[in-house]
């Protein structure tokens, strides 16, 4: 069975870098590298395979509710495949990226451990191993922040420490309130047993929930802590905490627990519309005040948070499929941008936009790489960011919310002009750079190449015939609550 290999891998991974430590650094690199590219092969053939079915495989043959099960549908293969894209982007980034922080085989077996739990966290069938499987990733996480080990790292790294803890608590009370009430911690059981639970109940759990996953998606008003940890983080762990860390441990999670297990209650629903229009209009606000490079693209990622959450409390077939693109091409085109960010950083030393200049010449690569995530992002055809928000945007229309679809479209306008300023001041102005420091190899490179192309590449999955076999089959997973009950319990 293929389930466990997804956790057994990277696990395996870290603790061969951990073992040959003494060795060459290629020897940490090798392995990293290997674990990523078999975890990307092997979720894309889950996928493939899945064809809209779903997997179960009972952990030491003990079905459920005796034992611990793992659960891979279309929503949690499209997940893997995410995870895998961008740690493999950020893993080749790495190699070179890295040298300049002195880093060791540490850095490297940490990675492989943020993969192994957010990759648990997607797998499995129950509550709380879902919580250790978070808390693995997060203690990863958190040392990554801090890898280059300055003042401001450490300070970031200690905000989201504390951050995380409170979250956590959060989820964990969530958990014991859940198992006070159905004496179960499987997720299709809890679904199975909370319609005849007391309804008050459910609006405790999904509280408790809604706050603890809310703070670790970053979603407004919970987003304190990830300006300054997206911002201290080398570049291609900012990359993997925007790009997936978030959506992994924040918003699958949302919507794992809220459509499969909770059954989708119109309050919450309600609250992710208002949730996501807040964070679309006051986290573009935010980055357009902005000059640090990374500090503004950190509260993007919270803008465009809110158009996932926008897309989710419209639970409709079309708002799903829209909330889970746009889940995809956000990983996609902002780890490409903390790619960019890093390598801008690494070559003149600096990430203030006023003090960059015309890097078009030098950092050729990377210049136009910024220009595709940028217009992705913003919103611009023919990229992946464009139909995404717009299949949002008529979803909003078909569900007569208009005044969210307006709010959707507003915050599309601030971030076309958010990044006009970082490519006019940035990438593109009269100022010549007088200095430069490391020039990004072609590792570096290419892993920003790999992005950009599947920016544009990514604007097939809204093609008639793609869409049905790649996002359909996703939506369905996601808003097929009493399915997944029968699927995951052989029913």
């Amino acid at each position: 069975m293929i389930l466990p290999w997804f956790v057994i891998v990277p696990l395996l991974a870290a603790f061969l870098i951990a073992l040959v430590n003494a060795r060459r650094e290629v020897w940490a690199v090798g392995i990293a590298f290997l674990a990523t590219a078999a975890l990307l092969v092997m979720a894309v053939g889950a996928f493939v395979i899945l064809d809209g079915s779903t997997l179960t495989y009972a952990m030491g043959g003990w079905p459920v509710p005796l034992g611990i099960s793992l659960v891979l549908d279309s929503f949690s293969a499209f997940m893997l495949i995410m995870v895998s894209v961008v740690s493999l982007a950020a893993m080749l980034f790495s190699v070179e990226y890295t040298r300049h922080m002195d880093c060791d085989w540490r850095y490297y077996a940490l990675f492989m451990l943020l993969t192994a739990g957010m990759n648990g966290v997607l797998i499995t069938g129950d509550l709380f191993n879902l919580f250790v499987f978070m808390e693995v990733a997060l203690v990863a996480a958190f040392a990554l922040v801090a890898f280059g080990r300055h003042a401001e790292e450490f300070e970031a790294a200690f905000k989201y420490a504390v951050m995380g803890s409170l979250s956590s608590s959060l989820i964990l009370l969530a958990i014991a309130v859940t198992y006070s009430a159905t004496s179960t911690l499987s997720m299709a059981r809890i679904a199975e047993a909370l319609p005849q639970s007391d309804p008050v109940i459910r609006y405790w759990i999904g509280g408790l929930f809604l706050a603890g996953f809310g703070l670790k998606a970053a979603m407004m008003p919970f987003h304190a802590w990830l300006p300054d940890a997206h911002s201290s983080a080398p570049a291609p762990i900012s990359a993997m905490l925007s790009g997936v860390l978030i959506k992994a441990l924040g918003i699958y999670t949302l919507m794992r627990v809220f459509f499969n297990v909770l059954g989708a209650p119109d309050l919450f629903l309600r609250l992710f519309l208002v949730l996501g229009a807040v964070s679309i209009i006051a986290g573009v606000l935010l980055a357009l005040a902005q000059w640090d490079f990374k500090r503004l693209l950190a509260y993007h990622s919270i803008s465009q948070i809110g158009y996932i959450l926008l897309g989710m409390g419209l639970a409709t077939p079309l708002g799903i499929v829209g909330a889970v693109f746009h889940l995809f091409n956000h990983a996609l085109f902002k780890g490409l941008l903390f790619l960019n960010a890093g390598a801008v950083e690494m070559a003149i030393g600096t990430r203030d936009l006023q003090k960059m200049g015309n890097l078009t010449g030098r950092l050729a690569v990377t210049s136009r790489t910024s220009m595709v995530a940028s217009l992705s992002i913003a919103g611009i055809p023919p990229l992946n960011g464009f139909f995404s928000k717009v299949v949002i945007i008529i979803a909003c229309v078909q569900a007569h919310e208009y005044l969210f679809g307006l709010l959707a479209v507003l915050g599309s306008v601030l971030t076309l002009a958010s990044f006009m300023k970082v490519q006019r001041y940035g990438f593109r102005s009269e100022r010549t750079v007088s200095q430069w420091l490391t020039l990004p190899d072609w590792r570096m490179n290419a892993a920003m190449i790999f992005l950009a192309v599947l920016c544009v590449a990514a604007s097939l999955l809204i093609v008639p015939g793609i869409r049905e076999a790649v996002l359909d089959p996703v939506a369905t997973a996601v808003l097929n609550g009493t399915g997944y009950i029968q699927l995951v319990l052989g029913r």
